[in-house]
């Protein structure tokens, strides 16, 4: 018999364990199941997390709920699925979430997409993930007049880097309203690097525009790009080109990858039109269903 209980923020031995769950479910999909936000959310108690274990207390499955914004997430183990386990967690998120409930999808998996469908869900959502080979030619960035890059310094640019996110991103749910706490759980991950966190700024040091390069080691080497995102003082510029071109040189030339992958909203055509004329081509897709 499977338990489902509510936790609030998990120690660290929930953590490790939700860690290799997920883990174990990347390796068989092929994509990870839990986003970057759910994973470093995991011990803080402002999310509330849905722990599924069996009668050895082993951890099957678990789902993570944002309350007040409705969102959720959720995996379950691979030896465990098809047992109706997933049913159940998302039973349990509609009893105790808000409505409308928003629960994504990663890549798209078969067995979510017809759990969605057989529970009444509808996309609501998508989010493509785009994909560049770095062995093709990546053309030399061009900066404005004036305008110089240099990486970012740990416990100097975060309030600037944290002014131009949020205008940058003020529409986006997960990427806008980030504060320190957040910026400092990025730093404090172990692929954290500040010389693949490239800054635009201008003549008198103001920040103008970012691009915040990830290097994935699992399930496979490649290079992201992480954030980008330019002030909405600084549009006409073409900084989203430079920064995006830069990025791409570091990821290739200092860090050895050879392919690189990102994430764009579906429906931001400027930024698709953008991506795809530097050589992104989609992917796959995350799609975040609604009831």
């Amino acid at each position: 018999m499977i338990e489902l209980a509510w936790h609030a923020g998990l120690d660290e031995a929930a953590v490790a364990e939700v860690e290799a769950l997920a883990a174990a479910a990347t390796a068989v999909d092929g994509t990870a199941p839990l986003g970057e936000h759910v994973l470093l959310h995991l011990h803080r108690d402002d999310a509330a997390h849905l722990l599924a274990r069996d009668e050895a207390g082993v951890l099957c499955g678990i789902a993570q709920l944002d309350v007040a914004d409705g969102v959720a997430e959720l995996v379950v183990h691979p030896d465990r699925r098809r047992a109706g386990l997933g049913t159940r967690l998302v039973d349990a998120l509609l009893e105790r979430g808000s409505t409308p409930l928003n629960v994504w999808a990663h890549g798209q998996h078969p067995g979510a997409v017809a759990l969605a469908a057989r529970l009444g869900f509808t996309a609501a959502r998508e989010l493509w993930q785009m994909r560049r080979d770095l062995a093709e030619p990546v053309p030399v960035p061009e900066l404005p007049d004036g305008v110089v890059l240099r990486p970012f310094v740990v416990g100097v640019d975060e309030e600037e880097f944290l002014r131009v996110n949020n205008s940058a991103f003020d529409w986006h749910p997960e990427q806008g309203g980030w504060d320190l706490d957040r910026i400092r759980d990025g730093e404090a991950q172990p692929w954290f690097d500040p010389a693949g966190f490239l800054l635009a700024v201008d003549g008198h040091g103001r920040l103008l525009g970012f691009h915040w390069t990830k290097v994935h080691t699992e399930p496979e080497p490649i290079g992201e790009v992480y954030v980008l995102g330019v002030d909405p003082a600084a549009r006409g510029l073409r900084l989203g080109t430079a920064l995006t071109l830069a990025g791409l040189q570091h990821l290739r030339d200092d860090r050895g990858q050879t392919r690189v992958l990102l994430y764009v909203e579906a429906d931001n055509s400027a930024a698709v039109r953008l991506y795809g004329s530097l050589g992104f081509t989609r992917w796959q897709a995350d799609v975040s269903y609604r009831r």
